[in-house]
């Protein structure tokens, strides 16, 4: 470990609940049989987001307007081959990988992404939606059956990373039950954490790295490799990628190109920060992350879609406890692992962009950690 990564590794533990010891890492095995196979001959592009309910129905946003013509053969004019069909962009599983329902998608609503991205189910059963797309500056809610709730933000406008109305081609949310507030990773054209009232969209707060308020949104220069470990940026890079919210009150945000987490109090102010693979270079090492839900939620999972691998790291200081997965096709192997959600058993689910477009389920096949 670097002096600077252990001065403020010492600064988080004298700043954040004490959280106890991991007595063994947790082991995952894939599970190649889930989901159950799709119906109706559909089919699906980049799996771009991943949640679970409470429920433990596994949510899936997906982008049908990336399947090649030979994936959506089916839908052509003539048909090109016996399949497939675009499924709806959102698709609910249940538990065993039975397609539950399935919603969503081009024309669904005026606002709808031109590149699905992040999906979120909170605690009253609402489900969120962000989106990447050059003119994706929204976050939309829905309920459960796809009825259109609420809009936050406003298509094809923004404002920086300091504009409290217009968003910035978000990333992903989360929803504190708490405060019924919804806490943004603000996203790929901004550079922040933007907070709402989950009700009523109202501004609440916003930051960015280090809690400090962002800085203009100028040209950035590239990352050096080990530049996280070394002098870390006062800023955060595109894309903030995503946010979670632990039980304990703390939020960890994805930095992803700057290879770093970061965790902060509700209210903004900087806690702590953890290094990950900080020599990897491209679209970074952080992508999403959930935790181990043992009471203490003592581990840390993060995907890693540029080394193609999950990282198992303790909560308490980012120690590395061990990882799963490689770059591959084959099951339990990864290409552009996106995003990542734990069921309420430890159960992970994975999805995949670029050509990986697919789900997989990792199973628990440990005990929680004491």
């Amino acid at each position: 470990m670097r002096p600077l990564q252990r001065a403020l590794l010492a600064l988080g533990l004298l700043l954040g609940p004490a959280l106890p010891a991991v007595a063994e890492p947790p082991h995952y095995q894939v599970d190649p049989f889930w989901p159950k196979p799709l119906p109706n001959r559909w089919g699906i592009g980049q799996a771009a987001g991943v949640a679970v309910d409470a429920r433990d129905h596994v949510w899936v946003i997906h982008r049908p307007r990336t399947m090649t013509e030979d994936e959506r053969g089916a839908s052509l004019s003539p048909p090109r081959s016996e399949c497939c069909l675009p499924a709806p962009s959102i698709i609910e599983f249940d538990p065993d990988g039975n397609v539950v329902q399935a919603w969503g998608g081009p024309g669904h609503h005026p606002s709808w992404p031109e590149n699905e991205h992040g999906i979120y189910v909170d605690h009253r059963d609402n489900v969120w939606i962000a989106g990447n797309g050059a003119n994706d500056h929204v976050l939309l809610k829905f309920a459960r059956d796809g009825r259109f709730l609420m809009q936050i933000g406003r298509k094809g406008e923004t404002g920086g990373s300091n504009d409290t109305e217009r968003l910035g081609r978000p990333a992903d949310v989360e929803v504190d039950p708490a405060s019924n507030e919804i806490y943004v990773a603000d996203g790929y054209g901004n550079r922040r954490v933007i907070v709402f009232d989950a009700e009523t969209g109202a501004y609440r707060r916003h930051w960015g790295a280090y809690g400090e308020r962002p800085p203009a949104d100028d040209p950035l220069p590239p990352y050096r490799p080990g530049e996280a470990g070394r002098s870390p940026a006062r800023f955060f890079r595109n894309p903030v990628h995503c946010v979670r919210l632990a039980r304990d009150g703390l939020l960890y945000v994805c930095d992803r190109a700057n290879d770093r987490i970061q965790v902060f109090r509700k209210d903004g102010s900087f806690v702590r920060e953890f290094i990950v693979a900080p020599d990897t270079l491209g679209s970074g090492s952080v992508w999403d992350m959930d935790f181990l839900p043992d009471a203490q939620q003592s581990v840390l999972l993060a995907a890693d879609g540029s080394n193609n691998l999950v990282w198992l790291l303790r909560r308490a200081d980012g120690g590395l406890l061990g990882r799963f997965g490689r770059n591959g096709r084959n099951a339990g192997e990864f290409h552009w692992v996106h995003n990542m959600a734990v069921d309420s058993r430890g159960n992970v689910f994975t999805t995949e962009v670029d050509t990986g477009k697919r789900v997989q389920r990792f199973r628990l096949v440990s005990q929680f950690p004491r």
